[in-house]
């Protein structure tokens, strides 16, 4: 194992570490955790207890991973839950990742996300791979995003809210209801989905055809005539709906279970 150790670092002797790992310095890293190859961890980085990370990861300076979730009550004796961190992820400076609140669960992150300066990633949040999140946007607990979804600058996001994949939230929006898959939304309380997400069409590598049948049915879906229930019905009840649309329909149909939007509430 060859490994690169600042002197002014705190790890905990039972943590594991793989092999051409970086720790930079006054870098703390609590009992427990697994450390997978190839991560670079900058200097003032914070690591919590029995958090799990595999391979090829870079922490920039100053972020915090895996320490308790922020809950009112909570003292050194409450049992929280664990986070999991996949492969080949970004972590700018800043940016705090939560545990579960709930002991024997997990928050998980995936592979190939990047997060930016001053996210935060709230307790029970799963996040799936290829997701980008801007600078300073704020992720509640209970949070489901999807494959690559990208969140703008200082986006904030309800709690049990779910972004279906390749959609993009614009800058400044408040999230506080389910987000389709493959849509541009904008706006706060409530947002609106306003068009779909070409260049997440394109970084998905659908085909052409693909990207044509998503937008005959976005179109269907929100520019028709009638009101979007109906419309919503009408494109249920096609039994020749393309895959990707039918994923659309089924994303709304979802969080219309539920009164305000979001359907993982019903899983509370």
């Amino acid at each position: 194992m060859s490994t690169n150790i600042h002197p002014s670092a705190v790890i905990d002797a039972t943590v594991q570490l793989g092999d051409n790992v970086v720790v930079g310095p006054n870098v703390v890293i609590d009992a427990g955790t697994v450390i997978g190859s190839g991560n670079i961890i900058d200097a003032n980085i914070v690591i919590g207890e029995n958090v799990k990370i595999g391979d090829n990861n870079r922490f920039f300076a100053t972020c915090t991973i895996g320490r308790p979730p922020q809950l009112l009550g909570l003292d050194s004796e409450t049992k929280v839950g664990k986070l999991e961190i996949g492969n080949n992820n970004i972590i700018r400076e800043q940016v705090t990742v939560h545990p579960s609140m709930h002991p024997g669960k997990l928050t998980k992150i995936g592979n190939d996300n990047m997060l930016m300066v001053g996210v935060h990633i709230g307790h029970d949040c799963v996040l799936d791979d290829k997701i980008v999140i801007s600078n300073y946007s704020q992720i509640s607990g209970h949070c489901r995003i999807e494959t690559g979804v990208w969140l703008s600058g200082m986006v904030a996001v309800h709690q049990f809210v779910t972004f279906g994949r390749w959609c993009y939230a614009a800058g400044f929006s408040g999230i506080n209801h389910d987000v389709p898959p493959f849509v541009i939304i904008s706006g706060h309380y409530p947002p609106e989905v306003r068009s779909i997400n070409k260049r997440g069409l394109g970084r998905a590598g659908l085909s052409e055809e693909e990207q044509k049948n998503i937008m005959a049915g976005f179109k269907r879906l929100y520019r028709g005539g009638g009101s979007l229930t109906d419309r919503l019905k009408a494109l249920d009840k096609d039994k020749d709906l393309d895959l990707n649309v039918r994923e659309m329909v089924d994303a709304v149909l979802r969080s219309n279970k539920h009164r305000f939007g979001r359907h993982l509430e019903l899983y509370r």
